[in-house]
């Protein structure tokens, strides 16, 4: 399929004889399709801040993973907030109050909030496993009762929550989703292939702006040809991690954004090492992750101007 090109016809997703390894994914298409070189697929540099808002279009902020270390981010001129999970450490009750009261403090018109893989409390499976075990690796939240979170989405009154929904916002047809391939048996982690294509099959195709936790699965640091400049390995499709020296992204999540939902913007986290931008020549990639590998929340947000949709 052409890049910039919106599909024709309604597209099936099938699981990818790739699922299982992201890394042999990339180098695959890369090597027999060049899917994932340039003119199309390259690097953008961020909006800085003090740069006017074009007439006609909105401004969203986009932040993900700041794991309750908000206090000293410097939040920048928007219109709306993503913030694309991972907010709290453990999803505890007091991290999710503490995570609103910062939304309340902010001036955007519009906040719009997923779960990532660390808010274990807003998943329930995870919760009725984690309190069948018979060891405590979550002490702080094996220790709640279930009164302590059974409504905890209910905490979060200064934004709009997705789970596997959608919203309109200034026209924009907003759809958010937690899940991510199964990583140390977190919250919302499920198995690669079919059981989180079951989870991408449920994004609606009309959508202009997908936020999920984790990357699709990506390219990355490597010489994209000859005479293009080298790309860090950890800007690819923001999914690789050098520690690992593998990518950890979605491959079915990949195929689904560029083949059948084909959304303006895709923003998303989870992959520390990943923050950035990038762009296929029809979507534009961001993650937001303003958490570094260590934990310090030094990555800034990143703000991303579309213009408003027509009006029907």
């Amino acid at each position: 399929m052409a890049h910039g090109i919106p599909s024709q016809g309604k597209v099936t997703i099938t699981v990818d004889e790739y699922s299982s390894n992201p890394t042999q994914a990339f180098t695959h298409y890369n090597i027999n399709q060049s899917r994932f070189q340039p003119p199309h697929v390259h690097m953008v540099d961020p909006i800085p801040y003090d740069t006017p808002k074009p007439a006609g279009h909105t401004r969203f902020v986009c932040v993900s993973d700041t794991h309750s270390r908000t206090d000293g981010i410097q939040m920048p001129y928007g219109d709306v907030l993503l913030h694309m999970g991972d907010f709290t450490e453990l999803g505890l009750p007091s991290e999710v109050k503490k995570f609103n009261d910062w939304l309340g403090g902010l001036p955007y018109e519009f906040k719009v909030v997923i779960a990532g893989n660390h808010e274990l409390t807003f998943d329930k499976d995870f919760m009725a496993e984690l309190v069948k075990q018979d060891y405590y690796r979550f002490p702080s939240v094996s220790k709640l009762k279930p009164e302590d979170f059974d409504n905890v989405q209910s905490l979060l009154t200064n934004c709009i929550y997705l789970q596997d929904s959608d919203v309109t916002v200034k026209g924009f047809r907003i759809y958010g989703t937690p899940w991510t391939p199964w990583f140390n048996g977190w919250g919302f982690n499920l198995p690669r292939g079919q059981s989180l294509l079951d989870k991408w099959n449920q994004v609606p195709e009309g959508i202009d702006i997908l936020m999920t936790h984790g990357p699709p699965r990506a390219w990355a640091k490597e010489e994209l040809n000859e005479t293009s400049a080298t790309v860090a390995l950890e800007y690819g499709f923001r999914d690789w991690v050098p520690k690992e020296l593998q990518r950890v992204g979605c491959v079915e999540l990949l195929n689904t954004v560029q083949r059948r939902v084909r959304p303006k913007l895709h923003a998303f986290g989870g992959i520390h090492e990943g923050y950035g931008i990038m762009t296929d020549g029809y979507t534009t990639y961001i993650n937001a992750s303003t958490c570094t590998v260590s934990f310090q929340p030094t990555n800034p947000p990143i703000v991303f101007d579309l213009p408003n949709p027509q009006s029907s």
